[in-house]
C-alpha cells in the first residue's frame, strides 16, 4: 500500500483516542452496530470504511473536509445533524475543533442489499453520501438503540436486528438511487405461517430469537417478515416477542416459587435488572410487587 493510498479500517472496533461509552458488538449486535462516543478534536486520516456508516450528532461543533489536495470543506454542526457515508468509499481527511458526543450506527452493507432485493429485486444499491442533513425518523432510531443498549445489553439483539431492517428500508427510500421503485406489501402473513411463527416464539421465550431466525420459519425475508407480521398482529416481532416474555414471566409469578432471577432468565431475559426495567415499563409494577398482589 503507497503513502498517499487510504487505508482500509472497521470501525466496529475501538481505535486509539477515541472513547466508546457504548458498543453493541459487545452485546453481541451484528447486522447494525451502534457506537455511542466521544469523539477527539484533531485530525484523523482519510479512511475506506467497510459498514455503511451514520453519524448523529449530539453537540455542537467544526468540521473541516479534504475534499480535493488542500481544497477544504468547513461544516458546522448541532446537535441532530447526521452524516451518511457509504462503505467502500473515501471518507476523506477530517479536523474537529473540539471534543463531541457522537451515536455512530454501522450497518452491514449485505443487510441493505438484502433489503434492496427484497423490495425491487435487486442485488445492486447505492448508497449517496450526506455530509450534512436534518432526518428525524433517523435521529429517533438512533437515541432508541442508544437507550436499549444501555438498559438490555444482550438482550437487545433481537431489538436491533429489528431496526437494522427498519433503518435500511429507510435508507432505500431516502438516499438510494432505486427509492422510487421500492415495492409496499399488504395482506399480513398467511394464517398457517402466522401460527408456525407464534408457536415457535411460545415453545423458545427462553431462546435468543432474532429477526432472521423468525423470518426464516415463515421462509421469508427478515424485512418482508417484519412487514406482514405487524400487519397480521399490529406488533413488530421484537414487540411481540417482549410482550409473550411478560405473559409468560406473569404466570410464572402467580403460579409458581421460583426465584425472580430463574424467571428472567426462563422467559428470556439474561438478567433480572433487564426484566425488572422491562417489567415495569410495560405493567407500571416490579415482578415482586405484581406477586405480592395476589
Amino acid at each position: 500500500m503507497s503513502e498517499n493510498q487510504p487505508e482500509t479500517v472497521d470501525l466496529k472496533g475501538e481505535y486509539i483516542e477515541h472513547i466508546h461509552l457504548l458498543s453493541g458488538d459487545r452485546a453481541g449486535w451484528n447486522n447494525l452496530n451502534l457506537i455511542y462516543e466521544l469523539e477527539p478534536a484533531g485530525e484523523m486520516p482519510a479512511a475506506i470504511l467497510e459498514q455503511h456508516a451514520i453519524m448523529i450528532c449530539l453537540g455542537d461543533f467544526r468540521a473541516s473536509f479534504e475534499i480535493k489536495g488542500n481544497c477544504w470543506q468547513h461544516e458546522h454542526y448541532t446537535t441532530g445533524d447526521i452524516v451518511i457515508f457509504p462503505a467502500g468509499e473515501v471518507f476523506p481527511k477530517v479536523q474537529i475543533d473540539r471534543v463531541v458526543p457522537l451515536i455512530e450506527l454501522f450497518l452491514a452493507p449485505e443487510t441493505l442489499n438484502n433489503s434492496c432485493y427484497e423490495a425491487v429485486k435487486s442485488q445492486k444499491v447505492e448508497l449517496s453520501p450526506q455530509f450534512k442533513l436534518r432526518d428525524p425518523l433517523i435521529e429517533q432510531m438512533g437515541l432508541a438503540l442508544k437507550t436499549e443498549l444501555e438498559i438490555g445489553g444482550i438482550d437487545s439483539q433481537a431489538y436491533a436486528n429489528s431496526m437494522a431492517t427498519a433503518l435500511s428500508m429507510h435508507l432505500l427510500r431516502r438516499y438510494c438511487t432505486r427509492q422510487s421503485q421500492i415495492k409496499e406489501y399488504y395482506g399480513g402473513l398467511p394464517s398457517y405461517k402466522l401460527k408456525a411463527v407464534r408457536e415457535y416464539i411460545h415453545e423458545h421465550l427462553e431462546r435468543n430469537l432474532t429477526l432472521t431466525k423468525l423470518a426464516a420459519i415463515a421462509n421469508l425475508s427478515p424485512h418482508y417478515f417484519a412487514s406482514l407480521f405487524k400487519q397480521s398482529t399490529g406488533f413488530a416481532p421484537h414487540q411481540y416477542l417482549t410482550r409473550c416474555r411478560l405473559e409468560k414471566a406473569k404466570q410464572l409469578l402467580r403460579q409458581t416459587n421460583l426465584p425472580i432471577i430463574d424467571i428472567s432468565q426462563e422467559v428470556g431475559f439474561q438478567n433480572q435488572s433487564h426484566f425488572t426495567r422491562v417489567f415495569r415499563q410495560y405493567l407500571k409494577v416490579t415482578p415482586k410487587a405484581y406477586r405480592d398482589s395476589f
